[in-house]
This record gives C-alpha cells, structure tokens and sequence, in this order.
C-alpha cells in the first residue's frame, strides 16, 4: 500500500496560517508597510474549541465570533487559552450582557441603540470596553453596517459615551471575486476615519481598520487594513449548525480523555 501523504488536520491549519501570513507579508511589503502593523484575526464561526486551540498553540493570538452563543458554548474549553477575543457579528442589543462577558472588543457598532445599551450596561459593571464602528461602505441593502454619509452623526451621538473607546472602524468588502471591484470599499473606510479623526470625532490612535478577507486581503492591506479577518481559508469549509454541534460534543469528549 502507498503512504497517504495528506496532511493531518493540524498539520493541514498550520499549513493554512503560514500560507496567509506569507501573503499578508507579501503585501505589506510591496505597500511599503511593515508586516507588523497588520494582524490576523481568526474568524473562528462554527470551529470547535480544540480545533481554535491548534491555531492558537501555533501562534494565533487574535480570533473573532459572530455568534453570542458560540462564545459562550465555547468559553468553558477556552478560558485558559491566551488571546484576544473580539466580537465581529451583528449584535442584538438583548445580547450585550453576555458579548461583553466574552469579548474585549465589538467591531460591529453601528446603530445609537446598540452604542447606548453598552454604554449603559458597561457603567453598571464600571468598566471601559473598546469598539469598532461598522460601515456598509459597499452600501448592499440587508447588510450590517452603518451608510458611510450617516457615520459621522453617529459619531456625534456615541462621543458622550465615555465607556466606549472607539478604536476604529470595520467593514465587511462587496462580495465579488474581482479584489479591485472591492478596493473602493476599502478606500472609503480608510477616508472615513481620516475624517473623523480630523473633525476630532474619534480620538488620533483611532486607526483600526478591520477590512479585507482571504480573497481580497492584499487589497485591504494596500489601502491600510490593521486587521484581517480570515476564517474558512484557514480551518477549511464552514460546517453546518447540526456538525458544529457534532464537532463541539466530540472536542469536548476528547479533552476529557
């Protein structure tokens, strides 16, 4: 019998990292950027805890969730694990209870109700939380995001509320094949906090701009990406709901062992 020469699926997530840190750092050098201005962050939707462990142990310290309760179906198995957890969801302002229990940053902002519930809800636990104000720069109707031409007045609203540390702002790039058809979303968020930080609406280290993702992360990082946000180009294909469960029950059975 010949010898399977896949890899193991750690093996197969290393493997993946290196490959994306080898772009981004590809592409901070010809922006004239150094590759340690820009960070990976793991969008790490429907990958169980073990899983998430093999990226962290091989140096990932950034992951990102979309779901309040991934995050807290995941917390148990992840409490000792050291990195930076981030929510990059849309968020119910009748989950900013537990999301701020998990997360040290929500890059989703982008309505005064929800700005003013994690304001209110931080004062009653006296703590500070940083965030990132989401656009919908590609203005697609359905998608999160505030309209870029409303940003500024948002900014207004939220400046009052000193829980709230703006650190900059996230956007989710249109969703085509062609890179250039996105760099103009990407652009736009890159103006909108140049602005807001020149009309003084924003504090001057603002400059978190969470954009670009596997297939287009080269692009993001020409036009002054802090973050990218990587998910299925690193832990492969997104399982459905039914397997997440699956995958999470046989991670937990097997950290037991």
């Amino acid at each position: 019998m010949h010898k399977q020469s896949t890899l193991s699926r750690e093996e197969q997530i290393i493997h993946n990292i290196q490959t994306i840190r080898g772009r981004m750092q590809d592409a901070c050098l010809r922006a004239g950027r150094h590759p340690d201005q820009v960070r990976l962050l793991l969008a790490v939707k429907t990958v169980a805890p073990e899983i998430i462990k093999i990226a962290i142990e091989a140096g990932e310290k950034l992951i990102g969730e979309n779901k309040v309760q991934e995050f807290a179906e995941k917390y148990e198995a992840l409490k000792n694990v050291v990195c930076e957890r981030h929510f990059i969801g849309h968020l119910q302002t009748n989950k900013v209870k537990e999301a701020i229990r998990y997360a040290s940053c929500i890059q989703s902002v982008d309505r005064i109700a929800l700005a003013e519930k994690l304001h209110k809800r931080l004062l009653f636990e006296q703590r500070q939380m940083d965030v990132l104000i989401e656009v919908n720069t590609s203005l697609e109707p359905g998608k999160s995001g505030i309209a870029p031409g409303e940003v500024f007045d948002l900014l207004k609203s939220i400046k009052p509320l000193e829980t709230l540390r703006i650190k900059g702002f996230m956007t989710i790039g249109l969703f085509d094949a062609d890179a250039e058809k996105v760099r103009p979303c990407f652009t736009k968020l890159r103006e909108t906090r140049d602005e807001a930080i020149l009309r003084g609406l924003v504090p001057d280290d603002a400059q978190e701009l969470s954009m670009g993702m596997s297939g287009d992360l080269e692009t993001a990082i020409e036009e002054g990406a802090t973050i990218i946000r990587v998910g299925s180009a690193i832990f492969g294909k997104r399982v459905t709901a039914t397997d997440h469960h699956r995958q999470y029950a046989e991670a937990q059975g097997a950290a037991q062992l």
